[in-house]
Order: C-alpha cells, then sequence, then structure tokens
C-alpha cells in the first residue's frame, strides 16, 4: 500500500474538519484552515516544478510552522525546520549541507535570508499562504509521491563540528505514528501540550500524531516554563490532557515544588524523553497524581524519535535507574558486544536498531551513513541495514532494557571501564541534589562531578560516594551550579557544562 503522510493528514481533515488542530498562545486552527493554508504553500512551492528536494523553514516557534511543514509535504518535496535562535554561522552550516532548492521564512527573518545564495528561492510566508490554490497541480503531485520518498530532515551535532542531518521517509513516520497511537490510545479527543521545538525529533511525536488522529496539538510557549503557575494556567486553559516533554522540563515543576499551589486539572498521560529521568522527579510527580499513566520513551533522531519505551508499573527508588523497556511494535532491538556477537541479560553492549523506524542515512554524508548505517551485524545471507545507536544498554531481571550511556560516555580509568551514568545514579537520593553530571578530565585523569547546589554539599556527596561507589569510581573533584545551561532543546548542555569546568 502506496500511503504518505498527505493521504492520512486529508482523511483526518474529511473527519474533523472543525476540530482544533493547532493552537499557540494567540490563537488556534482548525484541521480544514490547517489544509488550505498548507495548499496555498504547496502551489507557492510547486510552481517552481520542485519534487522530492529540499526546503528549509526559517520561522518563529508558533502555529503557522505546521503549515509550513504540511506545505512542502503537499508539494511532494521534503523539509528542514531550521532553528532560529541559532546563530547564523550554524544555519549557514546547514545550508551547505542541506542545499535547499527553497526557504520558507516569516518577514522578520529578512535580513538572514537575504545571506542565501540566488539560486535559492525565498517565499514569504505571509504571502504564500494567500496563494491561489492549484488543485490540478496538486493532485498531479500526490500521484507520484511514494511512501518511500523522504519527508523531513532534522540536524543534529557532528562529531567533526559539522552538523548532520538524519533522512527520514514517510513511511518512517507512518510505521511509528501507527504504534504510537494504538500504544497510547490517542484520538480526536486527545490535547497535546507541546513543550519541544519543531527542528528537534521528539515534536515527529505529539504533532504527527495529532495530524493522523485528529487531537489538538496545543504549543506551550517556550517563556512559561521560567513561569511555571503560567504553565499550569495555560495548560488548564487549553485542557491539555497529554504531555511529552523533556525530564528538565518535568523536573522544573518538581524542584519549585508547584503542586501544592497549582496543579493540571484535565492530565491524563505523561510522557518523556530525550534524556534520562531523575526518579526524584518522576516520584514527585507520582506523589500528586498516582493514577496517571508514565511512560519512558526512547529512541535517537535516526529511529523517527522512538525505538524503546517504557510504561511506568512499579516504584521506584531514587537510586535505581528507570528502564527504556522495550521495543515499539514494528521495530526490532539487539544487543552487540565488542567482539560483534550477541548478548542479553546483564552484559552490556552497544544498541542496535532494525525495522521501517530507521532513517534513510544522513543527507549529503555518505562517509558518516555507512558509519552507522551497516549490515546487520549477525547474518551476511541477505541485505540488511541496521542503525548502530552508540548507546551502551543491558537487561534487568524483568527482561527490560536499561540504558546505561553513549558509547563516548564511557571513560576508562585505572583500567578500569566506568559508565559517567552510573556514577550520576549514585548521588540520586542526596535530597538536597536535584541534578548532577559527571564528566571526565582525560589530560588530568579525573572523574569530576557537576551539581545544581551550594559549595557546602560537598561533604555529603563525598559520603554519599564513599558509601555507593568503589574508590576508582569517585569523583576527585566537586562542582557546584547554581543552574545548569540548557540547550536550545530544553536539554542540560553536558558540553558546556564540560567546557566551564575544564577552561
Amino acid at each position: 500500500m502506496n500511503k504518505t503522510i498527505i493521504d492520512f493528514f486529508e482523511k483526518t481533515v474529511s473527519s474533523y474538519p472543525q476540530n482544533t488542530a493547532v493552537g499557540d498562545k494567540d490563537a488556534e486552527i482548525t484541521y480544514k484552515t490547517l489544509q488550505e493554508k498548507a495548499q496555498g504553500i504547496a502551489t507557492s512551492i510547486a510552481n517552481n516544478g520542485f519534487l522530492r528536494k529540499p526546503v528549509a523553514i526559517l520561522m518563529e516557534r508558533n502555529r503557522n510552522v505546521p503549515m509550513a511543514m504540511l506545505g512542502v509535504l503537499y508539494s511532494g518535496n521534503f523539509y528542514v525546520v531550521l532553528d532560529s535562535d541559532s546563530p547564523f554561522e550554524r544555519i549557514e552550516k546547514i545550508i551547505d549541507v542541506l542545499s535547499p532548492v527553497a526557504i520558507i521564512y516569516e518577514k522578520q527573518f529578512n535580513g538572514v535570508v537575504s545571506n542565501f545564495d540566488d539560486k535559492v528561492v525565498k517565499i514569504n510566508f505571509e504571502d504564500s499562504i494567500n496563494m491561489q490554490i492549484n488543485n490540478g497541480l496538486l493532485t498531479n503531485i500526490r500521484s507520484q509521491m511514494l511512501s518511500t520518498d523522504p519527508a523531513y530532515s532534522i540536524f543534529t551535532s557532528g562529531s567533526t563540528g559539522n552538523p548532520k542531518g538524519a533522512l527520514l521517509t514517510h513511511l518512517n513516520v507512518i510505521s511509528y505514528i501507527d504504534w504510537f497511537i494504538t500504544c497510547f490510545n490517542i484520538d480526536e479527543q486527545t490535547i497535546f501540550g507541546s513543550q519541544t521545538p519543531l527542528y528537534f525529533s521528539m515534536s515527529v511525536t505529539d504533532m504527527f500524531a495529532s495530524l493522523f488522529t485528529g487531537s489538538a496539538y496545543q504549543m506551550i510557549p517556550k517563556e512559561y516554563f521560567a513561569f511555571p503557575v503560567k504553565l499550569i494556567e495555560y495548560m488548564n486553559n487549553r485542557k491539555i490532557n497529554v504531555i511529552y516533554w523533556v525530564p528538565t522540563a518535568l523536573g522544573i515543576i518538581a524542584k519549585l515544588d508547584l503542586f501544592k499551589y497549582c496543579k493540571p486539572d484535565y492530565l491524563k498521560k505523561v510522557l518523556f524523553a530525550g534524556e534520562v529521568m531523575p526518579i526524584k522527579y518522576l516520584n514527585y510527580w507520582k506523589k500528586y497524581f498516582p493514577n496517571l499513566m508514565y511512560a519512558n520513551l526512547f529512541g535517537p533522531t535516526e529511529t523517527t524519535d522512538i525505538c524503546a519505551y517504557f510504561i511506568v508499573n512499579r516504584e521506584f527508588k531514587e537510586t535505581e535507574t528507570l528502564p527504556i523497556g522495550n521495543a515499539c511494535s514494528n521495530c526490532n532491538l539487539f544487543v552487540v558486544d565488542e567482539k560483534g556477537n550477541q548478548v542479553s541479560g546483564v552484559a552490556e553492549g552497544e544498541l542496535y536498531v532494525s525495522g521501517p523506524f530507521i532513517a534513510r542515512g544522513y543527507y549529503g554524508n555518505r562517509e558518516k551513513t555507512k558509519e552507522a548505517f551497516v549490515q546487520n551485524p549477525l547474518h551476511n545471507e541477505y541485505p540488511e541495514i541496521v542503525y548502530k545507536t552508540g548507546d551502551l544498554v543491558r537487561q534487568n531481571i524483568y527482561g527490560e532494557f536499561e540504558y546505561l550511556g553513549r558509547k563516548d560516555f564511557q571513560i576508562k580509568h585505572m583500567g578500569y571501564r566506568i559508565e559517567m551514568g552510573e556514577i550520576e545514579s549514585a548521588f540520586g537520593a542526596v535530597a538536597e541534589i536535584d541534578l548532577v553530571v559527571c564528566i571526565y578530565d582525560l589530560e588530568n585523569d579525573k572523574i569530576i562531578l557537576a551539581y545544581e547546589g551550594n559549595e557546602q554539599l560537598v561533604k555529603i556527596l563525598r559520603v554519599t560516594a564513599e558509601k555507593s561507589l568503589p574508590e576508582y569510581m569517585r569523583p576527585h573533584e566537586y562542582k557546584a551550579f547554581d543552574i545548569f545551561p540548557k540547550n536550545a532543546n530544553g536539554k542540560i548542555d553536558r558540553k558546556l557544562i564540560k567546557n566551564i569546568i575544564l577552561e
């Protein structure tokens, strides 16, 4: 069956034309309006004759961005959402890799767009949404579209300093969202409260789950996470009943003990991904809302966002690790050791992913694609490309996968292989500490623990290390931060913390 994202969206519009599709702090739009505006944008792009080409989007995070994304898909091309807050130098690096045929932009970015090559077609968003729709042209394009066509590319940091863009197809999205909406019972009554920016892979989940089911995609203003009372007010005003946030965002509420003063009235499901969830935060939420569904979702951008999940079904101590669970349906996970042998149980190894969730590779970067998208190491009988995640995992006594850290977070110290995440977990029960980040000073052969809190807590941390960790794993130094810096996705910026400490 040759289905595309547009086919599913069209079905939703037909079923729920007047449902709220997308909202931000200023307004909401219906599915019918979203369709019409997207088709206007699509006509603007398609008039240039492009097909299966990259189209960049440079807009602020608001209700208009999904219009632009769908407009690109209607035109038979694939989109790349740029971070409008990024320095121009990073945007330029992405543009160099991408070589987009067009860019959709809001008028406030006229100056940035004027720096792009004249060959790049500049499409002003405000003008394009009012373009007269060419239904014949768009129908012809849809007849040529394939489920294996690229739908979008999301750029992540590259080890060389140059960003790399994972390329995902319509089929990737359809396979993944089919699992997600079934697993979490998403329907037209669902109202998502979205925290993540649209250039981040987590946004794929709640946005497309909405577009496929007729549910509402409410974009929570970023600034409300700095004023959590406003955040809760917004959630209640929009009757948000499902959230899918990074744990740091959930932690903001826990650290302020906000639920003493105000609570979300409509919330039913709390989903999180993107970084390790401190049990301390989870237990705070469960104390006030024990009957909500809580789920830990795990996966890299290269797997259309998620490849494993764990629905919280038991109590956890603050020193324990929350599992990442088991494979999503339509997806296969296996673990390989350093010798290329499959391992199971408590033996640790690198996680590999196979199935229809995995990306086609990195756009315009064959070398990095060959490194990460490899022949299944368990057989040579037929070609089977799998994704090599770089994540270290093992299974617990329940057969659930546990995330141990990145291969590049693993260090060798005093002859021992050490997972930095294991050191961090040891400090989870320290009541005065909310967050810790462990780094390794290779030049001086030192383990350093950064933490949020005051300098007087060092004695407590040293005692905790002596009780919980063997001598070779204990931090040599402790560095206090008032607040950890965050990256643009709202996650703790580990790289910046390391640079601050080692500079």
